[in-house]
């Protein structure tokens, strides 16, 4: 049976990934537009640019794919039914942006040709781009990851220490305590003693009296006789 709060949080989470989404499309859409008015170097550019974008979207739609399985039941269809209708925009998205790359006049403007030669260099050159586009953007994700990775260890260290410093309170009390069950002893011992004293002084009292009440009795016994 699943946690109401992990349902929950799975539905927030789900809404914060399809607003960022929105978001996303929304941008991806401006560069599609702007694309469609660029030849050249400047469309090579915005082209990577739009493939970025595309990338962010794949990966929240990966989020999403992975949040809306937490989500409750009840209004788990809806948010299939828009998943896929997201899928799809994104989908068409990236046909759009493939098709404006295969575009290759508008790629390679006045330099474009049907020599199959020359077509042949532009190709590789458009893919070594595209390798070293990829190489970026996979470099900028391993220095993200040693970004967390950096960021994790200092919250480490600062457990350790906050675990550190909760421990040698802990001990520091367990001290306390210990020395606190001496005293508590050594009044325990000393209120013992104190009694058996008390205990002694008054039988000898009593005796004392004893003593006295026959001496008494003795005198007057003596006076009668």
């Amino acid at each position: 049976m699943s946690n109401p709060l992990d349902t929950d949080a799975g539905s927030e989470l789900f809404a914060s990934y399809e607003a960022e989404l929105k978001l996303v499309q929304a941008d991806l859409n401006q560069k599609l537009d702007q694309i469609s008015e660029l030849s050249g170097e400047p469309r090579k550019s915005a082209i990577r640019l739009a493939e970025r974008t595309v990338d962010e979207a794949n990966e929240l739609l990966g989020q999403m794919r992975i949040e809306k399985q937490n989500i409750p039941s009840a209004t788990r269809s809806k948010a299939n039914q828009r998943f896929r209708n997201y899928e799809s925009d994104v989908d068409a998205q990236k046909r759009k942006l493939k098709s404006m790359s295969d575009d290759r006049k508008a790629l390679f403007g006045n330099r474009y040709s049907d020599n199959p030669d020359h077509d042949q260099q532009l190709e590789q050159r458009q893919q070594l781009l595209s390798g070293t586009e990829r190489l970026d953007r996979s470099s900028q994700r391993l220095r993200d990851s040693q970004r967390i990775a950096n960021e994790t260890e200092g919250i480490g260290r600062d457990t350790l220490a906050d675990l550190q410093l909760q421990r040698e309170t802990i001990q520091h009390t367990r001290m306390n305590m210990l020395e606190s069950e001496g005293y508590v002893d050594r009044s325990v011992k000393t209120l013992r003693g104190m009694a058996r004293r008390m205990a002694t002084n008054r039988i000898i009292t009593v005796a004392i009296i004893t003593v006295l009440v026959l001496l008494i009795l003795a005198v007057i016994y003596s006076k009668f006789r």
